[in-house]
């Protein structure tokens, strides 16, 4: 399976169901293994908010939907988009907005799956990222629960259970596709009850909310509209989820099996999965010297190798090395990093001085992961051509760069780069000389 992205650009408008607010979206085609991203046209500078993880927004400051943000520029009311995104197959695509939400159109995927399978979609030729689940993983909250299971394919089993007389017990199970999604999952609308619809209002939200866009259930049932399955309120749930769990950035393979959950809960799955699949990642090397390319080092294997340790080990894990070329690192950025208390606490932005010395680190792993370099230390003899383009804040993602430039038997010279969601935020010429501890 290839990642995919949409074949030409297209324009969808509509209101926002929480604010209210009139927006244009444009979809646009992305380069392979960029994601999926949101830019804000009507933000100075039309600011980048990547769809991920580390950029979800709390239900407490984003309630009842599922919104992304950074450095105070957020996107909201993602997940019915997402969800179509998920079930078309589509990895990298560039979504332009001119307003703080998404339209929320008829209150389902629909129009999102219809306008995009329009303008076609086409195979990128590289990999589709998936990863397959390899231990039960759950969460549970005020009698809602949900949990993956390990499973060869990827299946979804939800009950829908509310204290309300018209809101029956609801159980619906599906093996999910984009031909399943389609006919079983798009066209199910959000919904909500006539009292939590008058709370909505008075906290000022569902300012674009109707009786045609959201299902409300009164008293007497339905109002003013009519369901488009006995069990829409399930499929719904189904289609909220799928569209929480596409914040991974990759498909997964098991079975989900969800009872009274919503994005809350989901979210605590989807960051249960990603740090499974992360530390399955990082844990599959055992030697310090790696002799082939593309391997990688875990935290463990890295502290064999330098002698820094916390908090002054600023290199997560190594993705790739080739012995000699380059290395590639990972550096999470979290807001509890010891920094952040003393350096512009207010507003905190990672020292440069800092992302170069994780750059260095990075450096060092490559310059002594050798077997006549053991028991050696590299230390820093000159910096060059350092630029800083883009600050660091909590929830980055650093990726360390480095390529050898010159190497000798006492002495290594690298160019090395650090990027964030693919844009280069310092980067710096490095000399070091190899030195007996």
């Amino acid at each position: 399976m290839e990642q995919r992205t949409i074949k030409k650009s297209v324009e969808l408008s509509g209101v926002g169901l929480h604010t209210g607010v009139c927006v244009n979206l444009k979809f646009k085609p992305a380069p392979t293994n960029t994601g999926i991203n949101f830019i804000r046209v009507d933000v100075k500078d039309s600011p980048m908010v990547k769809a991920d993880i580390n950029n979800i927004i709390g239900q407490e400051k984003s309630p009842r939907r599922t919104s992304v943000g950074i450095n105070g520029v957020e996107v909201h009311t993602i997940e019915h988009l997402m969800a179509a995104l998920w079930a078309l197959g589509i990895d990298n695509i560039i979504i332009e907005t001119d307003g703080p939400e998404l339209p929320g159109l008829d209150g389902s995927a629909k129009e999102f799956i219809d306008i995009l399978k329009k303008i076609g979609i086409e195979d990128q030729g590289i990999p589709k990222k998936i990863y397959q689940v390899k231990s039960p993983l759950w969460a549970e909250q005020d009698g809602a629960m949900i949990m993956v299971l390990p499973d060869d394919n990827f299946r979804v089993s939800y009950t829908l259970n509310y204290e309300h007389p018209l809101l029956k017990a609801q159980y619906i199970s599906f093996t999910v596709d984009e031909s399943t999604f389609t006919k079983e999952i798009a066209t199910a609308r959000t919904f909500c009850l006539e009292k939590e619809a008058n709370e909505l209002r008075k906290k000022g939200l569902g300012k674009g909310a109707n009786y045609d866009n959201t299902i409300v259930v009164g008293e007497g049932g339905v109002i003013d509209n009519k369901l488009r399955f006995e069990d829409e309120f399930a499929r719904h749930k189904i289609l909220d989820l799928l569209g929480d769990l596409y914040l991974l950035g990759y498909s997964i393979k098991g079975h989900i099996i969800a009872m009274r959950s919503g994005h809350p809960l989901n979210v605590q799955l989807v960051e249960k999965i990603n740090n499974q699949r992360e530390k399955l990642q990082a844990g599959g090397i055992k030697a310090i010297y790696v002799e082939t390319s593309g391997n990688s080092l875990d935290s463990i294997d890295i502290q064999k190798i330098l002698p820094h340790r916390y908090p002054f080990l600023l290199v997560d894990k190594i993705i790739e090395i080739k012995p000699d070329k380059k290395a590639v690192g990972i550096k999470s950025v979290t807001m509890n990093e010891q920094f952040f208390t003393g350096h512009f606490p207010g507003r905190p932005v990672m020292p440069g001085v800092l992302i170069v010395e994780a750059m260095a680190q990075v450096a060092g792993v490559l310059l002594l992961n050798k077997k006549e370099n053991t028991g050696k230390y590299a230390y820093f003899i000159s910096l060059d051509n350092v630029k800083f383009r883009k600050t660091v804040v909590p929830g980055d993602q650093l990726r360390l760069e480095v390529e050898v430039i010159k190497l000798r038997s006492k002495t290594g010279q690298v160019h090395t780069r650090a990027l964030v969601d693919g844009a280069v935020v310092a980067e710096a010429d490095l000399m070091f000389a190899l030195v007996d501890a």
